[in-house]
């Protein structure tokens, strides 16, 4: 059996207004290979797209692999890494019995997560790295044409 394939992937969401038109960005990295990929929506938020990224990321892929996921939303890697098996223990309600926002993308996102290993990297927006500003560029092109 061959090893996984070793991915980069470079997560970003953007939203004007919010909500308002928004768009998600991810770049795929896998040795000399690149693939960028974008999209968006007329009307969502910031945190869909930036869920969104990593959805669409994450069903790019053709087999399972090993995942560096680099994002600059704490939201989306605190609701991996602290929020997700609880939300799930209580049904889908926060801890504060409230519903969980954003749930239908948060399970989506919870359906692909065992078919890779992923290890999650929070990276400061708008700070220079340059896959983090691809991937917002990206999912500025997916806004794009939902502001016309």
């Amino acid at each position: 059996m061959s090893p996984k394939p070793h991915i980069i992937i470079y997560t970003d969401g953007a939203c004007k207004g919010n909500p308002g038109p928004g768009g998600w960005g991810a770049v795929l990295r896998s040795g000399e290979h690149e693939k960028h990929l974008h999209g968006g929506a007329h009307d969502t938020t910031n945190n869909r797209m930036e869920i969104s990224a990593v959805i669409h990321a994450l069903k790019a892929l053709k087999q399972k692999s090993q995942v560096e996921l680099y994002t600059d939303s704490q939201y989306v890697q605190k609701g991996v890494n602290e929020w997700l098996d609880g939300w799930k223990a209580r049904g889908w309600k926060t801890a504060s019995k409230s519903p969980v926002k954003n749930a239908d993308l948060w399970q989506e996102l919870d359906s692909l997560l065992p078919h890779h290993e992923i290890k999650w990297h929070w990276v400061r927006g708008h700070n220079g790295d340059p896959g983090n500003e691809l991937a917002d560029e990206l999912a500025n092109r997916g806004v794009a044409k939902y502001l016309k």
